[in-house]
Parts: C-alpha cells; sequence; structure tokens
C-alpha cells in the first residue's frame, strides 16, 4: 500500500467519525434500555431458578450473551429495532417467571471458633455498603463504552450513534459523560468513611492524595499521545484538540474536585455545586466570546490546539460532581438517620432516587426545550450545561432502574444481618460478568483501547463485510469478558 493510498484511508477514517448530527434521546433510551432488559431476565433466572450458582461454563456463556452479547446487538444489527430486541429478551424473562421457583439448595454453615462466630453474626454492619445495583449499573455502562469504541470504526454501527461534531445528541456522547458520572459516584465513597469516622482531612492531605490518583491517568494520556502521534494513528481533532485526550481528563479531576470540597462549606450539596459550575459556564460562553474561541479560533498556540479538552473540563467537573451527590445517597447502608427498618430504608432510597432522576430530567427540559423552555442546544464538544444536565439525567434514570429490578429480585440483601451473609447475596445478586468489569473498570477501559488501536492497525474497518464485522466484534468482546473475569477470578485488583 502506497503512502498516498495510506494518506487517503486515514482521511477517509478520519471523515467517517466527523460532521456528524447525532439522533434522538428518545432512541438513545431505547438502544440503552437493553443493558437492563438483559439484567432482568439474568435476574429471573437466578432468583427462580439459581441458574447461575454454581457458575459453570455454561452459567458464563449464558451470563456472556445476556450482559455483553444484547447490548452488542442493540447497537449494530437491531439499532434500528432496539425495542424488538428488548422484547426478544423479556418474553422468556415471562417464561421462566412463570415456571416453579427451584427449591435453594441446602447450605453448610462452616464451623467457626466462638470468638470469629459471634463476631460474623453481629448485627452491626459498617456504614458504608457494596450495592449489588451499584455494580450491575457500572458494569453495564462499561460494557457499552467499550463495545462502542471499536464498533465505531465499522460501518455497521449507525453514524447517528457516533460522537456528534458540536451540537446534538449519540449514544457515544452518553458514553463519555457516563464514565465521569459513574466514577463521581464511586468518588463519594471516601468522603462518606471521613463523615462516619468523624475526621476532617485537611487539603494539603487530600491534594496529596488526588495526585496518587492522577499520576497514573496523567501517565496514560502522555503514553496515548504518543502513541497515536508515533503510529499516524487517525484523529478525531475537535473531540478535545491536538494533544489532548480522554485520560487528561480523568486525571486532572481529583485534584480539581479536592480544592471544591472546601466549597462545601458555603454551598449545601455537590449537587448545588455542580448546577453552579455548570451554569457559570453557561454564562460566560453565552455572554462571552469563549464559545467561538473553542468552536472557530484557529489553532496557533498549546492552547488553542487543545482549546476543546481544556475549555470542556469545567463542564465535566460539574458532572462529576453531580455523580459524587448521586454517590452521597445510594452508597450509605442507611439513607435516613433514624433507626427505621430495612423495606423503609429501601423504600426511601427508591423514592429519593426517583425525585432527583425527575429532577435532572425537569431541568434538562426546561433548559433545551425551545418552547418551554430556555431552547440552548446540547454540546458534548463544548460540555455545556444541556449536556451536564442530559448526563445526571440519563445516569440517575439508569441506576434507578437497577435498583428497581435488585429490589424486586434481590431483597434479602437489604435484610442482611451480618457482613458474611450480606457478600453471600451480594454475590447471588450480582452478575460475574458485571462485577469482573466494574471491579477493574479502568484496566479493562485501557486494555479496550489497545486492542481497537490493534484492530484499526491492521484491518480495514470500512471495508469489511456485516458478517465480519460482528464476528470481529463479538471476538473482540469475548476477550475483554474473559481477562475481567479472570482477574476477578484470580482476586486482583489493578488500580490505575
Amino acid at each position: 500500500m502506497s503512502s498516498n493510498t495510506k494518506l487517503s484511508y486515514k482521511q477517509m477514517k478520519e471523515e467517517f467519525v466527523s460532521n456528524l448530527s447525532g439522533g434522538e434521546v428518545t432512541e438513545i433510551n431505547y438502544v440503552t434500555a437493553v443493558a437492563p432488559a438483559a439484567f432482568l431476565l439474568w435476574s429471573v433466572l437466578q432468583s427462580r431458578q439459581s441458574f447461575f450458582r454454581p457458575y459453570r461454563p455454561l452459567s458464563f456463556l449464558v451470563d456472556f450473551l445476556l450482559n455483553v452479547a444484547s447490548p452488542l446487538l442493540g447497537i449494530t444489527l437491531y439499532a434500528n429495532n432496539p425495542l424488538l430486541l428488548c422484547g426478544f429478551i423479556l418474553a422468556p424473562a415471562l417464561f421462566v417467571y412463570a415456571l416453579p421457583p427451584r427449591p435453594p439448595a441446602p447450605r453448610r454453615k462452616p464451623k467457626l471458633p466462638p470468638s470469629i462466630q459471634s463476631q460474623d453474626s453481629s448485627s452491626t454492619l459498617p456504614p458504608l455498603s457494596t450495592k449489588p445495583f451499584l455494580t450491575t449499573y457500572r458494569g453495564s455502562m462499561l460494557i457499552l463504552t467499550c463495545l462502542a469504541i471499536l464498533a465505531v470504526d465499522f460501518r455497521l454501527f449507525p453514524r447517528r450513534f457516533a460522537k456528534v461534531e458540536t451540537w446534538g445528541t449519540s449514544l457515544m456522547d452518553v458514553g463519555v459523560g457516563s464514565f465521569v458520572f459513574s466514577a463521581g459516584v464511586v468518588a463519594a465513597r471516601p468522603i462518606l468513611k471521613e463523615r462516619a469516622e468523624g475526621r476532617i482531612t485537611p487539603l494539603p492531605q487530600r491534594l496529596l492524595h488526588s495526585m496518587r490518583h492522577s499520576l497514573p491517568l496523567l501517565a496514560l494520556g502522555v503514553i496515548r499521545l504518543i502513541s497515536v502521534k508515533g503510529l499516524d494513528y487517525n484523529e478525531h481533532v475537535t473531540e478535545y484538540g491536538v494533544h489532548w485526550n480522554f485520560f487528561f481528563t480523568l486525571g486532572f479531576l481529583p485534584p480539581f474536585v479536592a480544592l471544591f470540597q472546601a466549597a462545601l462549606k458555603v454551598i449545601p450539596s455537590y449537587a448545588a455545586l455542580a448546577l453552579l459550575i455548570g451554569v457559570m459556564y453557561q454564562v460566560v460562553l453565552e455572554s462571552t466570546s469563549l464559545k467561538a474561541f473553542i468552536l472557530t479560533a484557529p489553532r496557533t498556540d498549546l492552547l488553542s490546539m487543545n482549546r476543546e479538552g481544556i475549555c470542556s473540563f469545567c463542564g465535566y467537573l460539574a458532572i462529576f460532581l453531580a455523580g459524587q451527590d448521586t454517590g452521597m445517597f445510594v452508597l450509605p447502608r442507611n439513607i435516613t438517620r433514624s433507626g427505621s427498618s430495612n423495606g423503609v430504608q429501601r423504600n426511601t432510597l427508591l423514592l429519593t432516587m426517583t425525585v432527583w432522576s425527575a429532577v435532572w430530567t425537569a431541568l434538562y427540559i426546561l433548559t433545551t426545550n425551545p418552547v418551554y423552555g430556555a431552547g440552548v442546544d446540547v454540546s458534548r464538544r463544548l460540555v455545556n450545561l444541556p449536556y451536564v444536565l442530559w448526563i445526571a439525567a440519563f445516569n440517575s434514570a439508569q441506576i434507578l432502574a437497577m435498583c428497581v429490578i435488585d429490589t424486586i429480585f434481590f431483597p434479602a440483601f437489604y435484610n442482611a444481618a451480618d457482613a458474611r451473609t450480606e457478600k453471600e447475596v451480594y454475590e447471588t445478586a450480582t452478575s460475574p460478568v458485571l462485577r469482573a468489569f466494574n471491579r477493574n473498570g479502568l484496566a479493562i477501559f485501557l486494555l479496550a483501547n489497545l486492542l481497537t488501536g490493534l484492530v484499526n492497525l491492521t484491518v480495514p474497518t470500512l471495508d469489511v463485510t456485516p458478517l465480519a464485522t460482528m464476528a470481529i466484534l463479538v471476538g473482540y468482546a469475548a476477550v475483554l469478558t474473559v481477562v475481567a473475569v479472570a482477574l476477578d477470578k484470580w482476586d486482583l485488583s489493578i488500580k490505575l
């Protein structure tokens, strides 16, 4: 292949993902509904038939088909009929639910020394718990993100699902924001732990701790930058800029969040802080020349070359803080301070999540609706206020959906009296595949990026047939899943 041909093919690939306008939010909701539908079928099989306990090769295959292959079908072969795919998934769920439940296998309690036995049976549980529905939400979100970053390079993946150029909504745009939002949800854990222990970490110590999280991500950003430039890999410059990439955005978030934590002495919540940052950023975009600078300025220096990544950071910070606010009421074991029953706690959590989903959705409609609201268009390139509100509303609804399924089919988790029982019910209520993706999320995302680059460097993705496309995507998904499950099986957590 001559250099001219290589150049033209590189340009073709860049044009393939450029100047796109996206699709309707409603269709994005239908496509992403495949994951909750698949998890509902998984939950019916597990709760009624104990299909995934013990976890055999057949169990793994069904788990993979439901939680990985189903979303893959939703963004490729069934992209035009996502509700039909949801119907195909939910029909067997109704059938299995109608069958008589399989009686639970008798469990033998291991003999423990009296000291451990009394400690284990204690009703005092730690204030924070690992909620099954959060594992499911984060695992399914990461799977869809990993699938989309490779699928977008094939013609079978609809162009309306790929990232928009400037204005509009798309499936991949919601994926980027969701990654940041879910990171914010988890980041609430150390803050809640501090509050439970009644201690306050000084700002310098907080910054030092945040830098420990930032440095590996910034290093990955540098490695990605060098490899992309060195391999002459196709780039979409208007996404983040000439040198900036998503790892830099993730890397700079922790220290800024640590700095903004001091503002909570004045501002009542992380949600209010997220809204304040989002509104102020939007006001600056509309009342100054910043918007024109981001969209049209010539790339003459380091700032202008990377203006999208640098300026959009304000929006991503707001999304992260919105996720952190969700984590503040989702992660604690008890959402109310009073000694309410487990049922009341669970119902209060569902009600709180429903209210917040409605609030974020209402704010999004008020900001974007041209008749009843401000009529501002969503822009992932700017990460403007409508985009922030859309991501918060979407993810709040996704978490709520997973929580409802979890509550219906695995109520025992919320009634566990001791740590061992809770751990057993947690493992029963979560898919090993989703659990594995959630456990090593960033490492698997990095592997997905490396495999995506490998496929693009070795396969002419624009020229392959639909059959070959599906074979490559299924193989790629299988490799990611096997690696994730193997790491979980070997009890390895790769912290980046």
